[in-house]
């Protein structure tokens, strides 16, 4: 092997391995990445950023700031309204809510799609006595199968269409997934209504009223200079016995203490910590205990909502202290559920992960304030919503539609149908600009344009020769099927566990080395990639929707692979079966 070859695997390593582990933000990841690889001479710099000027990145872009736009119209709430009003099983909810939301997602991005039905099923759960995990999972799924069946449906297909058009290939064709996308719509519909029951956990959860929730929160609270309690045991002061909290850690100055002991004595400035129902937190300030400094927020306005950390906030990373989150937000932090891990120490001190539900009280500019912010999903209450004249909404609707249909009829790129539509959007001023700012996802276009440039160095420094050679060994004698399952197998699982850009960046290059080494034909090879990336059913770390309903559905990691290990098999299945019959 060549010094380039062993960097580029080096430098693939250290990427899996630091994407795994959340060493560092993802779009930091790729930087450094891209950084070594250009200092390095494998890419040159217009390579390392050429990725910034790619026409499907603004396709992706652009895309996302109309779904931003439908999001935030009001008209959706009514249709909303309108489609579930009707819904009076859970199947019958099912069937309406995965019909819409797999349809949409084939021509809208499907992140803002679930962020807008979210609040819609736990408003529907709560009516009707239903465990918002038994809907979760299915919003999240429906979202994945209908984006799948598109060019436009989801980002994935739509970079990897950018890596062909950059390796001088024909782009794909908006309607080239729809051969393994229908069919795998259908299957895994009647598979959610089939077995969804059996296989979806029925996890207790009341949404709608928060202080009355039987989720486990970390609370910390702190014993006053002039509480009764002080000189007090644990046991004298009842705090052994508490309706729905457990005390489990108290923290004096720089000791823990923990398990802590009924005969241990209360002092003046002792942290303690609860996990419990949320319904019991006012109750503490009754004896004497506070809630930390960050949670005094003025009475007028106050209340206590739920939220989840989105898949690219920057929260991510930082501690609860170090956000500046009442500051940015006006509302304070007081408890964090992480599925069922367990959390210790200070609240300040623990780090927001994606997928982390919150606790917060907030004051009454709170929902102004995160109007024009990606950094969570407010799950306790419908978003704000703006009147746009139902004319506008359906020119630009309409223009979607038009433009996906001229691409697939090969009379006008989809970029500049795009571009234009956006243009007259930007015109009928239909929402206001700090709105569609919102829309530009920066992280998502660092991810995009940076894993352009990584799959260029594969193919610069013959990496994708060395890994296609590697694989070639060991599934050709299967053949056409054989090496179209691996790929697909390859590409799942690295999406599962790391992220679906990373997946791409890495197995784009191999395949079509595997392709024209064998003399196949291409597209298969291609598309191969894009449903072993986007069919990301076994974790909630591999898709952005299945991150968003993890901690709301009071889901674990076993959950996705118990419901999504099967449907991940009969999708390769199908998609091995399609592509072969379609081009071997």
């Amino acid at each position: 092997m060549s010094f380039e070859i062993i960097l580029v695997l080096v430098v693939i390593l250290f990427l899996l391995v630091a994407l795994y582990r959340e060493w560092l933000w993802p779009p930091v990841l790729f930087f450094i990445s891209i950084v070594v690889l250009t200092l390095a001479g494998i890419i040159s710099p217009k390579e390392a950023l050429g990725g910034f000027a790619n026409d499907q990145v603004a396709v992706i872009v652009i895309l996302l700031i109309l779904s931003e736009i439908i999001r935030h119209s009001s008209l959706v709430d009514k249709m909303f309204d309108r489609i579930f009003k009707g819904a009076k099983s859970v199947n019958g909810f099912l069937i309406r809510m995965m019909a819409y939301v797999s349809v949409s997602s084939a021509f809208f991005n499907n992140t803002p799609l679930v962020a807008m039905m979210m609040p819609y099923v736990h408003a529907w759960s709560n009516k009707n006595n239903i465990s918002p995990s038994r809907l979760l999972i299915p919003l999240s799924y429906a979202a994945i199968l209908g984006g799948c069946m598109t060019l436009v449906g989801t980002s994935t297909n739509l970079i990897v269409n950018g890596m062909a058009i950059e390796s001088g290939l024909d782009g794909l064709n908006v309607f080239d997934f729809i051969y393994v996308g229908a069919p795998m719509l259908v299957i895994g519909f009647f598979y959610l209504l089939l077995f969804g029951k059996r296989l979806l956990p029925d996890t207790p959860d009341v949404v709608e009223e928060f202080v009355q929730s039987a989720r486990e929160y970390l609370v910390e609270v702190k014993v006053n200079k002039d509480s009764p309690l002080i000189g007090k045991s644990i046991m004298e002061a009842k705090l052994r016995h508490l309706e729905g909290l457990f005390l489990v850690e108290i923290i004096r100055g720089e000791k823990l203490i923990t398990p802590v002991s009924p005969r241990e004595v209360l002092q003046a400035g002792d942290g303690l910590i609860f996990t419990g129902v949320t319904s019991a937190i006012k109750d503490l300030e009754n004896m004497g205990l506070s809630l930390p400094k960050a949670s005094e927020i003025p009475d007028s306005g106050k209340s206590i909502i739920e939220l989840v950390i989105s898949h690219n906030s920057r929260l991510i990373g930082s501690k609860i202290q170090d956000s500046d989150f009442r500051a940015k937000y006006d509302g304070s932090i007081l408890a964090v559920h992480r599925n069922r891990e367990h959390l210790s120490g200070k609240i300040g001190m623990i780090e927001i992960r994606a997928g982390d539900v919150l606790l917060v009280l907030i004051g009454p500019d709170f929902y102004k304030r995160v109007a024009e912010v990606q950094a969570f999903y407010v799950i306790s209450k419908k978003q704000e919503t703006t009147d746009i004249e139902p004319w506008k909404l359906t020119i630009m609707i309409g223009g979607i539609i038009g433009a996906v249909v001229l691409q697939a009829v090969g009379v006008f790129p989809l970029f500049y149908s795009l571009f234009t539509l956006l243009g007259v959007v930007l015109v009928m001023d239909m929402i206001p600009f700090s709105i569609i700012r919102k829309g530009f996802d920066f992280n998502l276009v660092i991810l995009l344009a940076f894993g352009l440039a990584f799959g260029k160095a594969m193919m610069n420094s013959g990496a994708a020769d060395y890994l296609a050679a590697m694989i070639l060994q060991l599934a050709e004698p299967l053949g056409f099927t054989g090496l179209i399952a691996g790929i697909f197998l390859i590409t799942n699982l690295l999406s599962s566990y790391i992220t679906n850009k990373a997946a791409v960046a890495i197995l784009f290059p191999i395949s079509m080395t595997i392709a024209t080494t064998m003399g196949f034909d291409i597209k298969p090879f291609i598309l191969v990639v894009c449903y072993g990336a986007a069919a990301s059913f076994i974790t909630p770390i591999g898709y952005q929707t299945n991150l968003m309903v993890y901690g709301p559905g009071g889901y674990s990691f076993k959950d996705f692979f118990r419901i999504g290990l099967p449907l991940t098999i009969i999708y390769m299945v199908v998609c091995v079966m399609v592509l072969d019959y379609l081009y071997n």
